[in-house]
């Protein structure tokens, strides 16, 4: 056994984090709300900066929305079909009104945005730990993003409050396989970033065990998507100035 494995065998939350699997297929049991208040409390005790705590969950409940949103996200059935589904949203919108009552203007620009983004991100990977710790499996919907206008009209997002991406959240019917990651020779490096050629040594090695990895990544940054993502943003109030 080595060093990292006895490690897991002694932290229930390394092996926690290890376990985790994006979860497509789903029982149909309820997700008690005392549950998803735990996770959302779980996921408030992630860090923030300077404790802004930029950022929102919206619950979608209605079988019709939700219908709707598997349509707008890529057809994702599992979205319609999970126990839950939230969206993870930056919010600027609190600290907007407060600017507002204050008599001041709301002009923070691009790092406002980043905050958001950040903070939203760790407030969720905490939610997902915490659901994950109570037996569910979790998906997260990056698809939320192919078309922010038309999920706006049907939510009714008000200005400040930017949706990042989709979480589903049920009993899980399936026990997908995990999937290999890139070394952390690939990931961890010493005081400064390695050479190029380092790089692709690493990748070259990784792509034997997740074979077309690198192809598939060639495909997915050589080619624009998504390009409205930044005019929609705007139109909700970001500055990327």
């Amino acid at each position: 056994m080595n060093s990292l494995n006895s490690l897991n065998s002694l932290n229930e939350t390394l092996s926690l984090i290890r376990s985790h699997r994006s979860v497509r297929s789903y029982k149909g049991d309820p997700l008690p709300a005392d549950h998803i208040q735990r996770a959302v409390e779980a996921g408030q005790a992630a860090a923030t900066s300077s404790a802004i705590q930029a950022y929102c969950l919206l619950h979608v409940t209605r079988p019709d929305e939700r219908r709707q949103l598997a349509e707008l996200c890529g057809s994702q059935e599992h979205i319609a079909a999970c126990s839950a589904f939230f969206i993870v949203c930056g919010d600027t919108r609190k600290h907007r009104l407060l600017a507002r009552r204050a008599g001041e203007q709301y002009d923070a620009r691009l790092e406002a945005f980043l905050l958001a983004v950040i903070d939203a991100t760790l407030f969720a990977q905490n939610l997902v730990l915490a659901f994950e710790s109570m037996g569910y499996g979790i998906c997260y919907i990056g698809g939320l993003r192919n078309n922010l206008p038309a999920i706006d009209r049907l939510l009714e997002i008000p200005e400040g409050v930017y949706p990042l991406y989709g979480l589903c959240v049920g009993v899980p019917a399936e026990q997908p396989a995990a999937r290999p990651r890139i070394p952390a020779t690939g990931i961890l490096f010493e005081d400064r970033y390695p050479e190029d050629v380092q790089i692709l040594r690493v990748i070259d090695e990784y792509d034997a065990s997740a074979p077309g990895w690198a192809q598939r990544m060639v495909g997915k940054f050589t080619e624009p998507r998504r390009t409205d993502v930044g005019r929609y943003y705007r139109a909700k109030g970001a500055n990327f100035t």
